[in-house]
């Protein structure tokens, strides 16, 4: 059985927790020692921070290895392997689709062993609850916004502009009333096309001078 190690601090978090490289190597030479593993190897990320994985080429290297050998991936805390947990679990998914193994010392997390792999699916299920929660409360957030005529991001939409406080939206009154004239027409039973065509053939254009397309006439009505 083969273990590889990952060991990293960033300038702040060697600071603040005060477990610089040598010992985090030796916690996890110890652990490979008494659990009977070989220590193949440990990389090292020095003065990188954690919130990506992907411009820390140890940490890339040490994926790489433990999934090709099918090795455990130890490290000495999760915080040293990604910022959130919800990270180190789409790392620990991808070594477990490679039949390898994660090793989190601090929080004492072995997927190796039956009790480490339910600690770990039960950390899972936390994270995707945090998650959902967060959509949940963003989701809410913007219809309240919405629904009081705050600006919620992303293109000012067709007949407003935004207001000098940045936060509320104000009428456009030329471009309401092709609004208007939308809703009118629409209303008579031509077909988002056709309203498209009329609206050119009385003359109104987008805000780029172009005709209207039915999918920018289905938005504004959607308004």
């Amino acid at each position: 059985m083969k273990a590889i190690g990952y060991v990293r601090v960033s300038t702040a978090g060697q600071v603040e927790d005060g477990v610089s490289l040598d010992a985090q190597g030796a916690k996890i030479a110890a652990w490979a020692e008494l659990n009977g593993y070989e220590l193949a190897s440990v990389h090292v990320d020095a003065g990188l921070s954690g919130s990506r994985a992907d411009n820390r080429p140890a940490l890339c290297a040490a994926l790489d290895e433990a999934c090709r050998q099918k090795a455990a991936l130890v490290v000495y805390s999760l915080s040293r392997l990604a910022r959130s947990t919800r990270d180190a679990i789409t790392m620990s998914e991808r070594l477990d689709r490679a039949g390898a193994d994660l090793v989190s010392l601090s929080e004492r997390i072995d997927t190796t062993t039956a009790a480490g792999k339910m600690v770990f699916r039960m950390l899972a299920v936390l994270a995707e609850f945090e998650r959902d929660q967060i959509a949940e409360r963003t989701s809410t957030a913007m219809r309240f916004k919405a629904s009081r005529g705050e600006f919620i991001g992303g293109a000012v939409p067709y007949g407003f502009d935004l207001a000098e406080d940045r936060v509320h939206l104000v009428e456009r009154p030329a471009e309401q009333k092709v609004i208007a004239e939308a809703r009118r027409l629409r209303g008579a039973g031509l077909s988002l096309r056709g309203v498209a065509a009329e609206l050119a053939g009385q003359g109104f254009h987008s805000r780029t001078g172009r005709v209207f397309q039915a999918v920018q006439v289905r938005s504004m009505l959607a308004g």
